[in-house]
Protein backbone atom coordinates (compact mmCIF):
# COMPACT_ATOMS: atom_id res chain seq x y z
CA UNK A 1 0.00 0.00 0.00
CA UNK A 2 1.33 3.44 -1.22
CA UNK A 3 0.36 6.43 1.37
CA UNK A 4 0.22 9.76 -0.43
CA UNK A 5 0.02 12.85 1.90
CA UNK A 6 -1.95 15.77 0.45
CA UNK A 7 -0.54 19.10 2.91
CA UNK A 8 0.43 21.95 3.56
CA UNK A 9 1.61 23.95 7.11
CA UNK A 10 -0.80 26.65 5.31
CA UNK A 11 -4.72 26.37 4.85
CA UNK A 12 -6.96 27.90 1.94
CA UNK A 13 -4.65 26.24 -0.49
CA UNK A 14 -6.79 23.27 -1.82
CA UNK A 15 -5.57 20.58 -0.35
CA UNK A 16 -9.30 19.01 -0.35
CA UNK A 17 -9.90 19.71 -3.68
CA UNK A 18 -6.20 17.92 -4.40
CA UNK A 19 -6.97 14.84 -2.11
CA UNK A 20 -10.50 14.40 -3.21
CA UNK A 21 -9.50 14.52 -7.22
CA UNK A 22 -6.54 12.53 -7.07
CA UNK A 23 -8.08 10.05 -4.96
CA UNK A 24 -10.73 9.59 -7.62
CA UNK A 25 -8.01 9.59 -9.98
CA UNK A 26 -6.17 6.59 -8.32
CA UNK A 27 -8.91 4.35 -8.11
CA UNK A 28 -9.91 5.02 -11.98
CA UNK A 29 -6.55 3.72 -12.81
CA UNK A 30 -7.53 0.54 -11.05
CA UNK A 31 -6.15 1.15 -7.87
CA UNK A 32 -8.11 0.29 -4.50
CA UNK A 33 -7.85 3.67 -3.21
CA UNK A 34 -9.01 5.27 0.06
CA UNK A 35 -9.21 8.63 1.09
CA UNK A 36 -8.85 9.34 4.85
CA UNK A 37 -10.15 12.79 5.86
CA UNK A 38 -7.72 13.65 8.77
CA UNK A 39 -9.38 17.25 9.38
CA UNK A 40 -11.98 17.44 12.11
CA UNK A 41 -13.57 20.22 9.97
CA UNK A 42 -14.67 17.19 7.33
CA UNK A 43 -14.00 18.77 3.80
CA UNK A 44 -13.63 15.58 1.99
CA UNK A 45 -16.05 13.78 3.60
CA UNK A 46 -19.12 16.31 2.46
CA UNK A 47 -17.16 16.67 -1.42
CA UNK A 48 -17.58 13.02 -1.48
CA UNK A 49 -21.10 12.69 0.30
CA UNK A 50 -19.81 10.83 3.28
CA UNK A 51 -21.06 11.30 6.93
CA UNK A 52 -19.32 12.15 9.85
CA UNK A 53 -17.59 8.78 11.66
CA UNK A 54 -20.08 8.38 14.46
CA UNK A 55 -17.83 5.17 15.77
CA UNK A 56 -14.29 6.99 15.25
CA UNK A 57 -12.32 7.91 18.10
CA UNK A 58 -8.90 9.31 17.92
CA UNK A 59 -8.12 8.16 21.35
CA UNK A 60 -9.16 4.47 20.77
CA UNK A 61 -7.73 4.26 17.16
CA UNK A 62 -3.94 5.60 18.78
CA UNK A 63 -4.58 3.15 21.74
CA UNK A 64 -5.36 0.35 18.93
CA UNK A 65 -9.05 -0.27 20.47
CA UNK A 66 -10.21 0.45 16.76
CA UNK A 67 -9.64 -0.68 13.94
CA UNK A 68 -9.48 1.53 11.19
CA UNK A 69 -10.99 -1.54 8.80
CA UNK A 70 -14.28 -1.04 10.35
CA UNK A 71 -14.60 2.40 9.69
CA UNK A 72 -14.20 2.27 5.77
CA UNK A 73 -17.67 3.72 4.10
CA UNK A 74 -18.33 2.84 0.22
CA UNK A 75 -18.48 5.82 -2.11
CA UNK A 76 -20.51 6.62 -5.52
CA UNK A 77 -17.07 5.84 -7.23
CA UNK A 78 -15.48 2.60 -7.81
CA UNK A 79 -12.65 1.32 -6.39
CA UNK A 80 -12.47 4.65 -3.80
CA UNK A 81 -13.31 4.24 -0.25
CA UNK A 82 -13.66 6.60 2.38
CA UNK A 83 -12.65 7.13 6.19
CA UNK A 84 -14.68 10.14 7.38
CA UNK A 85 -13.51 12.91 9.50
CA UNK A 86 -14.56 12.72 13.04
CA UNK A 87 -14.59 15.58 15.64
CA UNK A 88 -12.27 13.94 17.67
CA UNK A 89 -9.21 14.16 14.88
CA UNK A 90 -8.66 17.30 17.06
CA UNK A 91 -7.13 15.70 19.55
CA UNK A 92 -4.78 13.32 17.80
CA UNK A 93 -2.06 15.36 19.30
CA UNK A 94 -2.68 15.00 22.72
CA UNK A 95 -3.44 10.80 22.41
CA UNK A 96 0.07 10.68 20.01
CA UNK A 97 2.13 12.23 22.84
CA UNK A 98 0.96 9.79 25.24
CA UNK A 99 2.22 7.00 23.32
CA UNK A 100 6.18 5.77 23.39
CA UNK A 101 7.00 6.09 19.37
CA UNK A 102 5.00 8.90 18.81
CA UNK A 103 5.56 9.88 15.18
CA UNK A 104 4.43 6.10 14.19
CA UNK A 105 1.07 6.23 15.47
CA UNK A 106 -0.39 6.96 11.99
CA UNK A 107 1.63 4.12 10.70
CA UNK A 108 0.23 2.00 12.93
CA UNK A 109 -3.33 2.79 12.94
CA UNK A 110 -2.53 2.12 8.84
CA UNK A 111 -1.38 -1.46 9.10
CA UNK A 112 -4.60 -2.70 8.99
CA UNK A 113 -5.56 -0.72 5.45
CA UNK A 114 -2.57 -2.95 4.14
CA UNK A 115 -4.49 -5.83 2.42
CA UNK A 116 -7.45 -3.74 1.63
CA UNK A 117 -6.73 -0.92 -0.61
CA UNK A 118 -3.64 0.07 -3.10
CA UNK A 119 -3.66 3.57 -2.27
CA UNK A 120 -4.08 5.62 0.83
CA UNK A 121 -4.76 9.08 0.42
CA UNK A 122 -4.73 11.63 3.38
CA UNK A 123 -6.29 14.87 3.54
CA UNK A 124 -3.97 16.70 6.22
CA UNK A 125 -5.13 19.57 8.46
CA UNK A 126 -3.22 22.98 8.09
CA UNK A 127 -0.53 23.57 10.50
CA UNK A 128 3.21 21.72 11.85
CA UNK A 129 2.15 19.54 14.91
CA UNK A 130 2.54 15.77 15.90
CA UNK A 131 -0.20 15.03 13.49
CA UNK A 132 1.93 16.89 10.89
CA UNK A 133 5.51 14.33 12.05
CA UNK A 134 3.37 11.11 11.48
CA UNK A 135 2.33 11.99 8.31
CA UNK A 136 5.71 12.49 7.08
CA UNK A 137 7.15 9.46 8.54
CA UNK A 138 4.39 7.43 7.08
CA UNK A 139 3.71 8.91 3.84
CA UNK A 140 5.17 7.45 0.57
CA UNK A 141 4.74 10.61 -0.97
CA UNK A 142 4.03 14.18 0.27
CA UNK A 143 1.58 16.16 -2.34
CA UNK A 144 2.06 19.57 -1.67
CA UNK A 145 -0.41 22.62 -2.87
CA UNK A 146 1.92 26.01 -3.53
CA UNK A 147 0.03 29.23 -3.78
CA UNK A 148 2.09 31.85 -6.09
CA UNK A 149 2.70 34.08 -3.04
CA UNK A 150 5.85 34.81 -0.79
CA UNK A 151 4.23 33.41 2.12
CA UNK A 152 3.42 30.33 1.27
CA UNK A 153 6.78 29.77 -0.46
CA UNK A 154 8.13 30.62 3.19
CA UNK A 155 5.90 27.64 4.17
CA UNK A 156 7.21 25.49 1.90
CA UNK A 157 10.59 25.90 3.12
CA UNK A 158 9.64 25.51 6.42
CA UNK A 159 8.64 21.99 5.34
CA UNK A 160 11.93 21.21 3.50
CA UNK A 161 13.69 22.36 6.98
CA UNK A 162 11.41 20.80 9.43
CA UNK A 163 12.17 17.22 7.03
CA UNK A 164 15.77 17.89 7.18
CA UNK A 165 15.92 18.59 10.97
CA UNK A 166 13.78 15.14 11.50
CA UNK A 167 16.03 12.66 9.40
CA UNK A 168 13.72 12.42 6.52
CA UNK A 169 15.78 13.98 4.18
CA UNK A 170 14.71 10.60 1.74
CA UNK A 171 11.09 11.87 1.83
CA UNK A 172 9.58 12.58 -1.77
CA UNK A 173 8.35 15.73 -1.50
CA UNK A 174 6.34 16.83 -4.74
CA UNK A 175 5.04 20.56 -4.53
CA UNK A 176 3.17 22.15 -6.89
CA UNK A 177 1.21 25.57 -7.90
CA UNK A 178 -2.48 25.94 -7.02
CA UNK A 179 -4.73 28.60 -7.48
CA UNK A 180 -2.66 30.62 -9.89
CA UNK A 181 -3.79 33.35 -11.90
CA UNK A 182 -0.92 34.21 -14.52
CA UNK A 183 -3.05 37.94 -15.32
CA UNK A 184 -1.21 39.03 -12.05
CA UNK A 185 2.96 39.65 -12.15
CA UNK A 186 3.05 38.59 -8.64
CA UNK A 187 2.30 35.17 -9.88
CA UNK A 188 4.26 35.08 -12.38
CA UNK A 189 7.40 36.82 -10.74
CA UNK A 190 7.01 33.94 -7.72
CA UNK A 191 6.69 30.75 -10.35
CA UNK A 192 9.29 32.07 -11.58
CA UNK A 193 11.99 32.54 -8.75
CA UNK A 194 10.82 29.42 -6.92
CA UNK A 195 11.07 27.03 -10.01
CA UNK A 196 14.68 28.09 -10.24
CA UNK A 197 15.00 27.60 -6.23
CA UNK A 198 13.28 24.43 -6.22
CA UNK A 199 13.71 22.62 -9.95
CA UNK A 200 11.72 19.44 -8.52
CA UNK A 201 8.15 21.56 -8.09
CA UNK A 202 5.54 19.40 -10.65
CA UNK A 203 5.25 20.81 -13.94
CA UNK A 204 1.25 20.98 -13.89
CA UNK A 205 -0.10 24.18 -12.15
CA UNK A 206 -3.66 24.28 -11.12
CA UNK A 207 -5.22 27.25 -11.86
CA UNK A 208 -7.62 29.86 -9.59
CA UNK A 209 -10.93 29.10 -11.91
CA UNK A 210 -14.52 28.92 -10.86
CA UNK A 211 -14.91 25.46 -12.47
CA UNK A 212 -12.65 23.91 -9.70
CA UNK A 213 -14.70 25.54 -7.02
CA UNK A 214 -17.50 24.14 -8.15
CA UNK A 215 -16.69 20.98 -6.68
CA UNK A 216 -18.49 22.35 -3.52
CA UNK A 217 -21.67 23.21 -4.94
CA UNK A 218 -21.75 19.56 -6.87
CA UNK A 219 -19.98 17.45 -4.42
CA UNK A 220 -18.05 15.49 -6.49
CA UNK A 221 -14.95 15.10 -7.58
CA UNK A 222 -14.44 17.24 -11.32
CA UNK A 223 -13.35 14.44 -13.31
CA UNK A 224 -16.44 12.56 -12.08
CA UNK A 225 -19.10 15.06 -13.09
CA UNK A 226 -17.05 16.98 -15.44
CA UNK A 227 -14.95 15.13 -17.23
CA UNK A 228 -13.80 16.62 -20.30
CA UNK A 229 -13.49 19.73 -19.19
CA UNK A 230 -10.16 21.82 -18.73
CA UNK A 231 -10.23 21.60 -15.03
CA UNK A 232 -10.01 17.89 -15.14
CA UNK A 233 -7.80 17.80 -17.55
CA UNK A 234 -5.51 19.86 -15.37
CA UNK A 235 -5.76 17.54 -11.94
CA UNK A 236 -5.39 14.04 -14.84
CA UNK A 237 -2.34 15.86 -15.80
CA UNK A 238 -1.13 16.29 -12.17
CA UNK A 239 -2.22 13.08 -11.31
CA UNK A 240 0.03 11.16 -14.58
CA UNK A 241 3.00 13.40 -13.21
CA UNK A 242 2.82 12.11 -9.30
CA UNK A 243 2.01 8.62 -10.09
CA UNK A 244 5.47 9.12 -12.77
CA UNK A 245 7.43 10.09 -9.60
CA UNK A 246 6.25 7.73 -7.01
CA UNK A 247 8.34 5.55 -5.37
CA UNK A 248 8.11 1.60 -6.39
CA UNK A 249 5.23 0.19 -3.73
Amino acid sequence: MQILAVTNIKGGVGKTTTAVNLAYLAAASARRTTLWDLDPQGASTHLLRGEPGVQASAKKLVKGKLDLSGLLARTSYAGLDLLPADLSYRDFDIHMSERKHRTGQLLKMSAPLRELCDTLVLDCPPGMSLLSENVLRAADAIIVPVLPSPLSLRMLEQLYEFAAQSGWTDRCILPFFSMVDRRKSLHEETIASTRARFPDMLLTEVPYWSEIERMTVRRAPLPAFAPRSPAAQVYANLWAEIAARLPPP
